[in-house]
């Protein structure tokens, strides 16, 4: 077959009468990067699980003793002689185990937000590439913070006040699984809610709001931050204050920092706006010269295809000549018109002409009669 003939045959129509797939296509094209990404995210998901998995692994043989660090803020607290229970049979083994995969999850953070941040980084612009890595680990050290300030500052004041609340009769023996799922609960609320910065920073960059306005949403801000803290906390006045008074501190802190994102976002779109709007001049005065170039190149071919003829050009130019030599000293005087005839010369000025006198000739003396004295 003739190279000629494969070509035909590639353009041929399928069997329902239509060559739509086509190579190349832009329908493939997308549907091919589209695939690209799934394999991309399954690769980077893949990356996470296995990590997770491996930290899971290292800390296994540790999982008694993460649960007895989990559980020191609380034993402190707990009458002497006395310790936590295990409400089900298999408690002793998985919540260890949990516990260990919870800790694995935690420290795997830092790495599970850089594999979300490089998935995103190529669909963003060169700016917003410079403000996802700061805010990336900006908001890892905040969740870090957030933790560790509910286990150092928040469990001890909450478990003190649990612990001393309830009847001198009554055993105080939490369940561990119990005491987990409390405990998970308020590292994740603590960790998240110190996220407020971030999410301010965020909310300006992206346009939602601004520094003016966050400012007067403030005294909203201080009574959503109590709503949360009482969802989130244990029903008692310390603990919500404790998660209350970093969330408001927060939001002013966010506040502060947003005002500096916000100036260099207004300095960057002027630059924008001043730069198309050199480009729409340098636009505009090269579509005038393509106008000029184009009206020039039809003046070319329509003298290309209209030879000029000289004996009428001449014509006009002998008569183009007389019109601006013809007197026009009076303004109503036809021969001032450019399409009079020229005016006829004196008949001074007329060759064989005899020169006349301007005035009358006298009339002849009568004859003289015989006898007339002279």
């Amino acid at each position: 077959m003739s190279e000629r003939d494969s070509m035909q045959a590639d353009d041929a129509p399928n069997k329902n009468g239509s060559n739509d797939t086509v190579v190349g296509s832009p329908e493939q094209e997308g549907v091919a990067g589209f695939l690209a990404h799934l394999v991309e995210l399954r690769n980077r998901l893949l990356k996470s699980v296995l990590v997770v998995l491996v930290l899971f692994i290292v800390l296994f043989p540790l999982r008694n003793d993460l649960f007895t660090l989990l559980a020191d803020p609380l034993s402190k607290h707990m009458p002497p002689g006395t310790t936590m229970i295990a409400v089900q049979v298999a408690s002793p083994f998985f919540i260890p185990l949990k516990l260990t995969a919870l800790t694995a999850l935690f420290i795997s953070i830092p790495f599970l937000l850089y594999q979300l941040w490089a998935f995103i980084a190529p669909g963003l612009y060169k700016h917003e590439r410079k403000l996802v890595a700061p805010l990336v680990f900006s908001s890892t050290i905040l969740f870090y913070l957030g933790a560790a300030f509910a286990y150092f500052a928040v469990f001890p004041i909450v478990f003190g006040f649990l612990a001393a609340a309830g009847p001198s009769d009554v055993n105080f023996a939490p369940d561990i699984g119990e005491y987990l799922s409390f405990v998970t609960s308020l590292f994740f609320a603590f960790g998240f809610v110190f996220e407020v910065p971030v999410a301010i920073v965020l909310l300006v960059i992206i346009g939602v709001v601004t520094p003016a306005k966050l400012a007067e949403f403030r005294r909203y801000a201080i009574l959503i931050a109590f709503i949360i803290a009482a969802i989130l906390t244990p029903p008692d006045v310390m603990s919500q204050f404790m998660m209350a008074i970093p969330i408001i501190l927060l939001y002013e802190f966010g506040l502060f920092v947003s005002r500096f994102f916000y100036k260099a976002k207004m300095a960057r779109a002027a630059a924008l706006a001043a730069q198309e709007a050199e480009e729409d001049a340098a636009r505009d005065a090269a579509d005038k010269d393509d106008e000029v170039t184009q009206r020039h190149e039809a003046y070319e071919q329509q003298a290309a295809s209209a030879p000029l003829d000289f004996d009428k050009a001449l014509d006009e130019a002998e008569a183009d000549q007389r019109r601006l030599e013809a007197p026009s000293d009076a303004p109503g005087d036809p021969s001032s018109s450019p399409d009079a005839p020229p005016p006829e010369p004196p008949r001074s000025e007329l060759p064989n002409s005899e020169p006349t006198n301007s005035e009358p000739p006298e009339p002849d003396a009568p004859p003289k009669k015989p006898g007339d004295a002279g």
